[in-house]
């Protein structure tokens, strides 16, 4: 039996950081949304009692490192699953590029296995089991938007944002997240307004979410990556009604409402950046 799922990539459109906590941690407060940038997962049953994964991107670890292999393995030992599967992932969300897609995949496999297998789960048992895995992934199980808080793993659910584009744009280098939380000056940032923002979603008021968009940890990885920095301002300067670094980074995102517009700022950055990306905001949750 084989079963294709999608693993949809996620932004933050508030991210702040509270303090860091006993157990090594930090404790965190952010929105985060779903867009239609995704991972292709195809999950296929296998009799032999091994997890195979099978990707084309040099930049997916095919073994105990891989978050989706780390699902697959969970779920087998939680449910003495005595069978294998092999976990398929054509990668369209960049590699280590603060949108979740390690993550997203992970939380995809825990979704189709859980048909694959018949567990028969609901997805809050499903997100419960995420949070073993990584921070990310309980969001990533429900998709849609959502106030995350704790290291990231306790969701509530709010409404979609109103609909927009979203531009995205990743440089070619890499950030790595320990390192970005590491340098963290929390007595000297400016810490969003992750109430506001929930408010204006709930509002359906785009100016106002644009108003607000903020993210604690540009501080630390503009200061680190300039070039980040650079796609920020050439995004704004283009027409994007907001540009905001999503989680640790690198990849800075844009919104805009109009089609004119999306033209506009997709073919500026796409002259002066490599990966860049014109996608649609989903916003609402997966179904069971």
């Amino acid at each position: 039996m084989r079963l294709l799922v999608k693993a949809p990539a996620k932004i933050n459109l508030s991210l702040d950081v509270l303090h860091k906590r006993p157990d090594g941690y930090h404790e965190v407060k952010m929105v985060m949304t779903t867009i239609d940038l995704a991972d292709r997962v195809e999950l296929t049953d296998l009799y032999c009692d091994t997890i195979q994964i099978i990707s084309h991107n040099r930049f997916v670890p095919d073994d105990e490192r891989n978050l989706a292999y780390q699902a697959a393995k969970l779920l087998k030992e939680k449910f003495r699953i005595r069978r294998g599967v092999a976990i398929a992932i054509t990668k369209h969300i960049p590699v280590a590029a603060g949108l979740a897609g390690g993550s997203s995949d992970a939380a995809a496999t825990l979704r189709g296995l859980n048909k694959l297998w018949g567990l028969g789960l609901s997805l809050d048992e499903l997100a419960e089991i995420g949070a073993e895995i990584g921070s990310d992934v309980p969001f990533c199980v429900y998709g849609g938007t959502a106030v995350a808080t704790g290291r990231g793993e306790k969701i509530e659910h709010i409404p979609a944002p109103p609909p927009s584009w979203v531009i995205l744009a990743k440089p070619t280098i890499g950030v790595s997240t320990a390192e970005v939380y590491r340098n963290l000056q929390l007595q000297s940032v400016n810490h969003p307004d992750v109430d506001g923002m929930v408010a204006a979603i709930k509002e359906k008021n785009y100016e106002k979410i644009c108003a607000l968009a903020g993210n604690v940890l540009e501080s630390v990885t503009l200061n680190m990556h300039p070039e980040v920095a650079q796609i920020k301002e050439q995004m704004k300067r283009f027409g994007a009604d907001v540009s905001l670094m999503s989680g640790s980074g690198p990849t800075v995102f844009g919104l805009v409402q109009h089609d004119s517009r999306l033209q506009r700022v997709y073919n500026g950055l796409r002259g002066f950046c490599e990966h860049v990306y014109a996608v649609r905001l989903i916003g609402e949750r997966h179904e069971q």
